[in-house]
């Protein structure tokens, strides 16, 4: 049945192509897909998935799925681009591989038990949806979740960053700063604040960090501001170790106000992100079934500095979010121009291919074998599920 739906992969292979180039000519910014989702959700729909668009009230989200019953493989996607730099990291080429491998096992799903879903995921720069949809409950009865990323180097999944980020503003008055000389303002507030932070940063533990950006201070020296605020980005290695820094750096704003008498404002400006826990045993079916689809020299799991997005995810099911390369010009930096070139090349084509098999084929083993399936469970139950 593998060989089926590879030959059904290269088939309708220019259609999983067309997504590629049609994404990578008209980029579009985070949570603005409308045309990258509307295109993706045709191709989709031509293959006969059933589709809910603006899922959850999420514009330029989508839920597709094709099947019934048990398992429920999930595939995710991602299209958001940068302003003005277009596809430099390669997500018209990941949802083209989410998209390929759902079309092709979509295609044997009937002859089998199980259902394959596609979830369409705005806005990954910006934070991503993932975290709304884990809360509303979206991958509850889901048995895997898989992602394929496009990078330098082809690589197993590995781990990510744990990131919440903090939005501190301290509220005071305003007015003639020669006239206000012997008061608190709230820029004081803010600058106190990255003060003691500093001092404190060094008895936090090695793994954990904090950057920080003066966001808002006054305009005018003449002027003080009405409202200062700073922008904080909190990352550790695990959440858990995030949430102490959080909770350390919320004491010292609170600290600051009681000092100065001058209140003030947390919030998250965006989604946090958790770290990403990847089971192995999925990513050991999946590296299987790549070297089975001609890509033999696999690195090691990659341990990404940034925040994903899937780390919530893999937090309630079990996921993977292995590395395809989809370059053979070794000088080509991951985040270039030259990057989102080489998504629509001959080189990134032949590999969009082999990864799009390879994760449909993964899909295929936990469809007809359920000692798999219980093994990745058992890994998923034994480690995050146990937590």
């Amino acid at each position: 049945m593998k060989q089926e739906i590879i030959s059904f992969l290269t088939k309708n292979f220019n259609d999983v192509k067309n997504i590629c180039e049609y994404l990578y000519k008209y980029p579009e910014e985070s949570y603005k897909e409308e045309k990258s989702s509307s295109y993706i959700c045709e191709v989709l729909k031509k293959y006969n998935f059933n589709i809910q668009k603006n899922y959850l009230d999420i514009p330029n989200s989508f839920y597709a799925s094709k099947g019934s019953g048990y398992p429920k493989i999930c595939f995710l996607c991602e299209y958001d681009a940068i302003k003005e730099k277009g596809h430099i990291t390669g997500h018209n080429a990941l949802a083209a591989i989410s998209i390929g491998a759902s079309i092709s096992v979509g295609e044997i799903i009937k002859q089998t038990n199980g259902t394959i879903i596609i979830i369409g995921c705005p806005g990954e720069y910006l934070g991503g949806t993932k975290l709304t949809l884990v809360k509303q409950g979206v991958f509850d009865d889901i048995d895997v979740v898989m992602e394929c990323h496009p990078y330098n180097t082809t690589a197993e999944s590995g781990t990510s960053s744990a990131i919440i980020p903090l939005n501190i503003k301290f509220i005071g008055n305003s007015g003639l700063s020669f006239l206000s000389k012997d008061e608190y303002t709230s820029l004081d507030c803010i600058l106190l604040t990255f003060n003691i932070l500093n001092f404190l940063l060094k008895g936090f533990p090695k793994d954990v960090e904090v950057n920080y950006i003066l966001s808002k201070g006054g305009y005018t020296p003449l002027l003080t501001p009405l409202e200062s605020e700073a922008k904080f980005y909190i990352r550790a290695k695990e959440f858990e170790m995030a949430e102490l820094a959080e909770n350390k750096l919320r004491e010292i704003v609170r600290y600051v106000s009681n000092l100065t008498h001058i209140p003030n404002k947390i919030s998250l400006y965006e989604s946090y992100n958790e770290e990403l826990v990847t089971n192995k045993t999925l990513s050991r079916i999946f590296t299987h079934n790549l070297k089975e689809n001609g890509i033999i020299n696999i690195g090691s799991p990659i341990d990404v500095y940034a925040g994903l997005s899937i780390g919530a995810v893999s937090k309630k099911v079990p996921t993977i979010h292995p590395y395809i390369s989809i370059k053979d010009d070794e000088n080509i930096k991951y985040g270039s121009t030259d990057f989102a070139d080489c998504t629509i090349s001959e080189y990134g084509f032949e590999q969009i291919h082999k990864a799009c098999a390879s994760l449909a084929c993964t899909a295929l083993d936990l469809i007809e074998r359920e000692d798999l399936l219980q093994e990745i469970k058992q890994e998923f139950y034994n480690g995050v599920g146990a937590k």
